[in-house]
């Protein structure tokens, strides 16, 4: 059992060892402080190794993107620390059609060369042009995110793996395993903040984004060292969403292929160190989602990256993610108590934001 003894006995106490929860226990080690990390299972198994590893900082805005460009150095001071790779090979934006190309114009336009250069579409891939957003970074999330929580463990962190925590007070984490005293506590359970916290999540309207992901075997010998995104993904970052072009974008594919936007397609894609592709996704939203996945949502999917690569494509393994989401936040930091704070990430970049937002978060105590 867990020693119940001594108050205050870590600086920090973080519930949730996913992305947004290691972000907090980083920044913590960072000031010096002691910090526990409380996990409910053997290691993350959630959103934070779900996704495309793609840390897409340029295609941001606002406050957004200055989380993202702050995170994108913690990434590469990571990286050096622990032991992984971050690959600044940046990201490509196809533009499969000229509305498409002056999105990415006006863009450039906006942001400077230093975030934006124009040029021909690579690699495997058609379209009327691109452009290269450099600052953009890669990693494996399936070895990042554990390599995170090692460095964390030999800098003095203690994990509390396999775990269940029943409720957070002004004095302690408590758990299955006992009660962990802490002086401030964070809870970062990702899309869960309603299990412990239902009247902060019915205040934000936190509900559960399930995205339907597919990992392909690459085309012949195909080899892509940038993250992907297509015009899909132009209306749904913000950066690329607010020029002005974004509106004739939507109304294209409106007309011509209702049924992306009806599933909130983001074709794109990331490659991995393996070679597998991949490829997603499309966006479902709900507080609690049925545990039934449709079909169609997995064809589309995988019809939509044949026509990208113009070749036919073999699902290798299919998953389903979920982050939470919410319409009055993208950012949600909660204060239940002096020394509590709720913390969600509630617009799917998580990995992209987190190592930035956790300063703000601590700094608030």
């Amino acid at each position: 059992m867990i020693d119940r003894t001594p108050h205050h006995r870590f600086d920090l106490v973080v519930v949730g060892a996913g992305i947004v929860g290691l972000a907090h226990a980083v920044d913590a080690v960072l000031r010096g402080m002691s910090v526990a990390v409380v996990e409910q299972d053997d290691h993350a198994v959630g959103a934070s190794i779900r996704n495309f590893g793609h840390i897409c900082a340029t295609a941001q805005s606002g406050h957004a993107l200055t989380l993202a460009l702050s995170a994108r150095e913690r990434w590469l001071m990571l990286g050096r620390k622990a032991g992984f790779e971050v690959r600044e090979c940046g990201t490509l934006v196809l533009a499969r059609a000229p509305d498409e190309l002056a999105v990415l114009e006006e863009f450039a336009a906006e942001r400077g060369s230093e975030q934006v250069t124009l040029g021909a579409a690579t690699g495997p891939f058609g379209g009327v042009g691109a452009a290269h957003l450099p600052l953009d970074l890669r990693v494996d999330p399936r070895e990042a995110v554990p390599a995170i929580a090692a460095w964390l463990a030999a800098e003095g962190v203690e994990f509390f793996w396999n775990t269940h925590v029943t409720g957070i007070d002004t004095n302690a984490v408590h758990t299955s395993r006992g009660e962990i005293h802490g002086r401030n506590m964070i809870h970062a359970v990702g899309h869960d903040v309603d299990r412990l916290f239902p009247d902060i999540a019915a205040e934000w309207n936190v509900e559960r984004c399930r995205l339907q992901m597919l990992e392909v075997a690459p085309p012949g010998d195909v080899v892509i060292d940038a993250a992907v995104l297509t015009g899909l993904s132009m209306l749904r970052y913000d950066g690329l969403a607010a020029m002005p072009s974004a509106v004739a974008v939507r109304a294209r594919m409106k007309a011509d292929s209702p049924e992306l936007l009806d599933a909130v397609m983001n074709l794109m894609l990331t490659q991995r160190p393996d070679g597998a592709i991949v490829l997603g996704d499309t966006h479902h939203y709900a507080r609690t989602h049925t545990p039934f996945d449709d079909e169609c949502n997995a064809e589309l999917l995988l019809r939509e990256g044949e026509s990208l690569f113009g070749a036919p494509l073999t699902v290798l393994r299919r998953w389903r993610g979920v982050y939470a989401t919410s319409d009055r936040t993208d950012f949600l930091t909660a204060s239940p108590s002096s020394n509590v704070r709720v913390v969600s990430v509630t617009s799917g970049i998580g990995m992209t934001t987190a190592l930035g937002l956790a300063p703000t978060v601590l700094d608030s105590f």
